[in-house]
């Protein structure tokens, strides 16, 4: 399952690189949703861009938004590192006086609260660019790019986890895996979405989690417990990759959502060997228009046949 992707936050890219038009008002009524409280997950990367050289009253109010939402984050994040500084004050007291196990655990819990919160307003105020602004994990938002009724390719802001219209709202709750589509279950699963609207991403990378000594190549030893490590693979050669995705609009009382799928196939031989057994499929760019070109009939099992097929290389992945 590939749970994080390295992907083109800055939706600017495809208009430069495609020629896209950007769907910048749904960006605007995504970032009012979520200042007026909704849960809205956005990798630093987009909330950044729409910071740099506003062009537009829309872009303009994007940036007002962000700016609104981080100072009022930074606000809460500061009343609550008050509350814990005086939490832990009052355990260092009270071991001070008397050591307890209640002061003791109280003391610890606040300072792993305070860390926490302090690495969270550092990471809001921070402006210097880190490779990790630009990771989307299931249940965030990026760009995404489509075809409207009219042909043009459209930059939209999605959700990575499908929630396929017509299903329940708590359809994507029961089914939480529904980031990825499985190629093998395209006619079956998500017949109702695929080759009807189809999407795609650029990314730099996909994250996995594999365990220790699938990707040492060796069994578990005896009473050995399996270890859970992250990789990131990326085509060795620095190739971006358009991947296949598939897309759909669902609506529901109260609720509008644009939310997306990768889809997966099974692994090339070094992604296998690191102890993995799905991966992404990259469209040749030649293939591109014409997978966004659904629903009109064409053969789109082929163009997930004729893929790129980089070569990936692998490595921990980092925090920073």
């Amino acid at each position: 399952m590939c749970f994080s992707a390295q992907v083109w936050t800055d939706y600017r890219k495809y208009v430069r690189h495609y020629g896209a038009k950007v769907s910048i008002q749904e960006f605007v009524e995504l970032l009012e949703r979520r200042q007026a409280g909704e849960r809205i997950v956005l990798p630093k990367g987009l909330t950044e861009a729409f910071k740099a050289l506003p062009q537009s009253v829309d872009e303009e109010r994007c940036r007002d938004l962000v700016l609104a939402y981080e100072a009022a984050e930074a606000a809460r994040i500061e009343a609550d590192l008050f509350g814990l500084r005086r939490r832990l004050a009052d355990a260092q007291r009270s071991l001070a006086v008397k050591p307890t196990k209640k002061a003791s655990e109280d003391q610890r819990i606040a300072g792993n609260k305070i860390e926490r919160a302090l690495s969270k307003l550092d990471d809001l105020k921070r402006t210097q660019r880190r490779e990790r602004d630009d990771r989307v994990y299931a249940g965030s938002y990026c760009p995404v790019m489509v075809r409207d009724a009219a042909g043009q390719l459209v930059v939209r802001p999605m959700r990575y986890q499908c929630r396929p219209a017509g299903m329940p709202a708590a359809f994507d709750k029961r089914y939480p895996g529904l980031y990825n589509a499985r190629r093998d279950n395209l006619s079956g699963f998500w017949k109702s979405v695929y080759a009807h609207t189809h999407a795609v991403i650029v990314v730099e990378g996909f994250l996995e989690h594999v365990d220790r000594h699938k990707l040492e190549g060796r069994e578990l030893a005896p009473g050995e417990e399996p270890e859970d490590m992250i990789l990131k693979f990326a085509p060795g050669g620095g190739e971006l990759m358009q991947l296949a995705c598939l897309w759909s609009h669902w609506t529901g009382p109260g609720e509008d959502l644009l939310s997306f799928a990768i889809i997966t196939d099974e692994p090339p031989p070094e992604v296998a060997a690191a102890g993995h057994d799905r991966c992404p499929v990259p469209l040749k760019s030649a293939n591109v228009s014409a997978w966004l070109m659904a629903p009109m009939p064409a053969d789109y099992q082929a163009m997930l046949d004729d893929r790129e097929r980089p070569y990936y290389a692998h490595q921990l992945a980092s925090a920073a």
